[in-house]
């Protein structure tokens, strides 16, 4: 094996395993996210505990690769997920165009005695698109 063909295959096999590794790490979506809409601005706060809320309302979530799932109602909708820094972009699902969120600051704690609503069967999740 000559000394050049030596380092590259070093280089693949110590490489390879942290690339994997690092493909395989979820991002952090926890903290408080704003989106501007027609309404106007709309805050949406992602916990780390599986809750999420906007307004009012809580749903449960879940991330998986490069998707995240929100329970709402009896069924998970799907959308297409992606981090950059402070920006998270939502797309698919329901969404007629890609969503971009900005975070402003940490999640806040649900209310005591708010609950986190159930998780919907897996059978019961819509597709993105």
């Amino acid at each position: 094996m000559r000394v050049k063909d030596f380092f590259l295959f070093v280089i693949l096999t110590l490489g390879l395993p942290r690339a994997l590794i690092a493909q395989t790490e979820l991002p952090d979506l926890s903290g408080t996210w704003r989106v501007e809409t027609p309404d106007g601005p709309q805050e949406i706060v992602i916990r780390p505990d599986s809750s999420a809320s906007f307004g009012e309302d809580i749903v449960r979530w879940r991330l998986e690769r490069d998707s995240i799932h929100l329970a709402l109602g009896d069924e998970w909708m799907v959308y297409a997920v992606k981090v950059q820094r402070n920006k998270l972009t939502l797309s698919g699902g329901d969404l007629e165009e890609p969503m971009v969120l900005e975070r402003v600051g940490p999640a806040t704690p649900r209310k005591e005695g708010v609950e986190v609503p159930p998780a919907p069967p897996a059978s019961r999740r819509a597709m993105t698109t």
